[in-house]
């Protein structure tokens, strides 16, 4: 089985007056183009996984995920490119919305569990296919090793060095390829994490596990705006006037704190005259699916 997407990852500039006053040139990533659907960190992060499935002769994928996780449909998407079996183990109770109706369109089964239950995945993964051969645990987000190793490979793309490095943080797995990319490179680029977590600093172990080697980073708290899935009405201001200035989706679980704490922190002089920086569009603009209310009757800055 060839487990092989192309990148197609290009480098925007992004132009604002900000930036033009700051003295700073800033671009983004945009990982969200890689494919339509397993976009961003998600191919990144189930690149090796895949393999590893396909070396081990497992054919069905079973992985977890909230009733509008992008995992989970970007899963279901490679499951069906890839010819796999896929199964979703959905946290909380039975639902129907868009990103589960996707999900069922490329086949993939969706069992729903309590959110007791839920915090234990390997014995819910246990419970229903310890007795099958055929069957892969794929932890949620693509958390691991080999989603590690995935992102690094972000680092080989880059054509020009920069001084900044931003990224958002869940798992901390895409993180952490990326600074070992960074790493593997010689490359003294400062990277900086964006928890989407409120106290957020615990994503600092998540990152250090998955890292070759002790590195220095820089993670930003205080951008989370109440929680993962939380938003504010400035937080969904600043995306709506970023997509319509920039013609960028991006969305308020991830990418879109990420931006907004690379323009916060422009504002307050947190970077020197000259700096170039990349921020990294992880994808995920699906999550818009489940946040639709939040952009009603909120107005662009």
């Amino acid at each position: 089985m060839d487990i092989d997407l192309e990148i197609f990852s290009p480098v925007h500039q992004i132009n604002d007056k900000l930036f033009d006053e700051q003295g700073l040139k800033v671009f983004i990533k945009r990982d969200d183009l890689i494919h339509p659907i397993i976009s961003g960190n998600k191919w990144r992060k189930l690149k090796y996984i895949l393999k590893k499935a396909a070396a081990e002769n497992k054919n069905h994928l079973v992985t977890f995920g909230g009733a509008y996780s992008n995992h989970l449909l970007a899963t279901a998407a490679a499951a069906a490119k890839f010819g796999f079996k896929c199964t979703g183990i959905v946290r909380g109770e039975p639902v129907d919305n868009d990103t589960l109706f996707l999900c069922r369109l490329h086949g993939m089964n969706l069992l729903f569990a309590d959110r007791e239950s839920y915090r234990d995945k390997p014995a819910l993964f246990n419970k229903y296919f310890a007795n099958n051969p055929d069957a892969f645990f794929i932890d949620e987000g693509g958390a691991g090793t080999e989603g590690a190793k995935g992102c690094s490979e972000l680092v080989n793309e880059l054509k020009q060095p920069y001084d900044h490095i931003f990224c958002a943080c869940g798992t901390g797995t895409t993180a952490a390829g990326i600074i070992n990319g960074l790493q593997q490179h010689g490359l003294t680029t400062q990277f900086n994490a964006i928890p989407v977590f409120k106290n957020g600093g615990f994503i600092a172990d998540e990152i250090n596990n998955l890292l070759q080697h002790p590195a220095n980073y820089q993670l930003h708290t205080g951008y989370d705006f109440g929680g993962y899935g939380k938003t504010t009405d400035a937080l969904i201001a600043f995306i709506k006037q970023f997509i319509a200035t920039t013609g960028i989706l991006i969305e308020p679980v991830y990418t879109g704190k990420m931006l907004y704490a690379v323009y916060d922190m422009a504002a307050k002089n947190y970077f020197k005259p000259g700096s170039q920086i990349l921020a990294i569009h992880s994808g995920g603009i699906w999550g818009l699916l489940g946040m639709k209310d939040k952009f009603r009757g909120v107005n662009n800055s």
